[in-house]
């Protein structure tokens, strides 16, 4: 259940906007605004670059990082398979 409000204002033409994609969708208003505002929100949390770890979470992170990378049957098939615009020969 939601008990959270979010306030905000727009401009008559954004609200029609606005309606016009939920009703595409078969949402209402709240349904639409709260799905694209949270799809938005964690495209910008993604996008970060620098993210802050505890020492013990650090320690974690560095040893994945510094483990050989486990066998992936799917990439070795993905990797192998020829592309469909060809690959132009470098040899003479």
């Amino acid at each position: 259940m939601r008990d959270a409000a979010i306030n905000l204002r727009a401009r008559p033409d954004q609200r029609e906007l606005i309606d016009q994609a939920a009703q595409l969708l078969g949402k209402n208003r709240s349904d639409f605004m709260l799905e694209a505002a949270c799809d938005k929100a964690q495209s910008v949390l993604l996008d970060q670059v620098f993210f802050k770890l505890d020492v013990e979470k650090f320690r974690q992170f560095t040893k994945l990082l510094d483990a050989p990378p486990t066998r992936n049957p799917g990439l070795e098939r993905l990797m192998a398979a020829k592309v469909p615009w060809g690959r132009k020969s470098t040899k003479a």
